[in-house]
Formats: structure tokens, C-alpha cells, sequence
């Protein structure tokens, strides 16, 4: 219960968005356990797993960029591997990646001299029965990496092999043999600036919106694409109000006309990543509208009226039933 718009929020995020402080205190400790363990991978006897590039693993995710909301299910890392003599060559946004000089460990995982992501992400998901508190491990849906699943923790660890280039981008799996771009230090500077920018309200905002997304029963946005959505809306603006609940509602009619609009890859490589049918991206645009209607009310209740009880209940009704009641 609460008495006023703020203190809702306040209880609100704490109680049911943000993760809990202990489960990521252990989840960084976990992940850096298991840094020690995939470390260690290449020494292990008849395993040939391929070298490690120290220094150029990379945390990357939601996770990492502190936007993940409650509950803690994945930590996602990209674990790098030395060249070892092996090149590469583009073709589009397509690279291959070329063996006949590489050393035998990425040979054996080559087809013709061309060293096959699937073999590689195969490679990590077999070797890692091999770690301490093994429980399962399988190929994410993408086939872009290895997902561990160890006796301890409810996460799972999304683990992808990747290689750092000269123009200081990573080649990480395509899913489909060969290799693909990416540079997740973009989106975790992207994110960063804007919080620093805000007054630090954009991770919270982030988070808060986050869970709207994920109980808007029209159809929910893909997490990434709805984070980048969020920031386009905050980088669109002079500055963010001081109070949160007046940035929701300028989102929700932001969002209106934006999930109609291309969505592009803040890194450059992906294009437009809003891949909605036309219908779909209407019946989110709808969704906005309603929420946006319910947020202004809102708002109106709490400053005009000065009516905290009204303004609280408008708000639950965007965000559901965790939402605190008056009182």
C-alpha cells in the first residue's frame, strides 16, 4: 500500500521490477566462477578446446547493462578466441572465417579450411559437461551459442564463442555456419550516456517500462528492441522530468507513432529491428494509446486534483495487479 504516486513506484519497483540485490551480487560472482572454469577449458586432457584470447571476453546483455528486470533467468557473456593463424574475409555482412595456417584445434572444427560457427558452438556445448556443478547445456534457439545450465543457480549462462577483429569488432556465430558482427561495448556506452545524461533515471525507467512491455497482452515487444525504443525516446527529448511516472507517460505517447517506424541497430550492423507485421505494429500503437490516455489521467489526478488515491489506482491499472493499492 501506499499514500502517495511516488512511494507506489518506489514500492512498486522494489518489490516486483528490479532484481533483488543478493541474486545479483551472486549472479557477478557466479559469472566470474565461471570465467575460471571456461579459462581452464583448454588445458584439460583430449578436450582440444580451442585457445582463449585472454582480456577480450566481453559481459554483454541486459544483465550487464543493469535493464534486466525481476526474475533473474540468463547472464549472457562472450567468451573470445585467439585467431591461432586463422583470417578472415566479408562478403556483405557475412564473414568467413579461413583456416589452412590455423592451428590444429580451429582446423578440426573447419569444412574445407572454413571454420564452421555450428562445430564451434558444438564444441563449447560439449566441453562444458565438463565444468563443476554441470547440469545440462544446449544450443540457444539462434545457434549462436551455448546455454549452461549448472546445479546451483536458476539462471543459465548464454555463452558465445566469439573473435575479436583488427577494426576492433567481434565475429560471433550466425546460426548458420558462418560469422556475423557485433559490438555489444556500443550498446553498453549507449546506455550508460544517457543514465549520466538524466540524472541517472534512465535505468530505472528502463526497468519500470520493461514490465509494462512484458504483461501488454497485445503483443509483447522483443526486450532489446523495446530498451532501444526507450533510449531513442529519451535521447529524442532536451531532458527527462525529475519524476519518473511523468517520463512513463511521455513514453507511452512517444511509443504511439515509434513502434510504427524503422527501428535501427544502434552498432550499425542489423539495419531496421522492427521486424512487426504492419498489423501488429497497429495493435501495439493501440495498446500505447490506451496507456497513454490512463497515464495522462493519471497524472492530472495527482497535480491538478491533487488526488494521490485516484492518480494510484489509474496507475495500476496500466501495470496490473503488483501495483500498490492506497492506503
Amino acid at each position: 500500500m501506499a499514500t502517495s504516486v511516488n512511494s507506489a513506484f518506489s514500492t512498486f519497483n522494489k518489490d516486483y521490477v528490479n532484481l533483488l540485490k543478493d541474486r545479483t551480487d551472486k549472479a557477478r560472482a557466479s559469472r566470474n566462477w565461471l570465467y575460471g572454469q571456461l579459462n581452464g577449458l583448454e588445458n584439460k586432457d583430449d578436450l582440444n578446446f580451442p585457445y582463449k584470447y585472454d582480456g577480450w571476453h566481453i559481459n554483454y546483455g541486459s544483465f550487464e547493462r543493469r535493464t534486466k528486470i525481476r526474475e533473474l533467468d540468463d547472464v549472457d557473456l562472450m567468451f573470445c578466441l585467439g585467431a591461432n593463424g586463422a583470417y578472415y574475409s566479408k562478403y556483405g555482412n557475412e564473414y568467413t572465417i579461413h583456416t589452412p595456417n590455423a592451428g590444429y584445434r580451429l582446423k578440426y572444427l573447419s569444412d574445407s579450411d572454413v571454420l564452421n560457427s555450428r562445430r564451434v558452438v558444438n564444441k563449447f556445448k560439449n566441453s562444458l559437461s565438463t565444468i563443476e556443478q554441470y547440469k545440462s547445456a544446449e544450443i540457444n534457439s539462434r545457434g549462436e551459442a551455448a546455454t549452461l545450465n549448472l546445479s546451483s543457480y536458476e539462471w543459465v549462462f548464454d555463452i558465445v564463442p566469439c573473435f575479436k577483429t583488427d577494426t576492433d569488432i567481434y565475429l560471433i556465430p550466425d546460426g548458420n555456419g558462418n560469422w556475423k558482427p557485433t559490438d555489444p561495448r556500443i550498446d553498453q556506452n549507449r546506455i550508460t550516456t544517457a543514465n549520466q545524461d538524466n540524472k541517472t533515471l534512465v535505468l530505472q525507467l528502463v526497468r519500470t517500462l520493461k514490465y509494462w512491455n512484458r504483461r501488454n497482452s497485445t503483443h509483447t515487444i522483443s526486450s532489446y528492441l523495446f530498451e532501444n525504443i526507450v533510449i531513442n525516446f529519451v535521447n529524442s527529448r532536451a531532458e527527462l522530468n525529475d519524476y519518473n511516472d511523468i517520463n512513463v507517460r511521455d513514453f507511452f505517447y512517444y511509443l504511439i507513432s515509434a513502434i510504427l517506424n524503422s527501428v535501427y541497430d544502434p552498432k550499425g550492423f542489423q539495419g531496421d529491428m522492427n521486424t512487426y507485421s504492419f498489423a501488429e505494429k497497429e495493435a501495439i500503437s493501440r495498446k500505447a494509446d490506451w496507456a497513454y490516455e490512463k497515464a495522462k489521467q493519471a497524472v492530472y489526478a495527482e497535480i491538478t486534483e491533487k488526488d494521490q488515491k485516484k492518480s494510484i489506482n489509474l496507475w495500476g491499472e496500466i501495470f496490473g495487479a503488483n501495483f500498490p493499492t492506497y492506503g
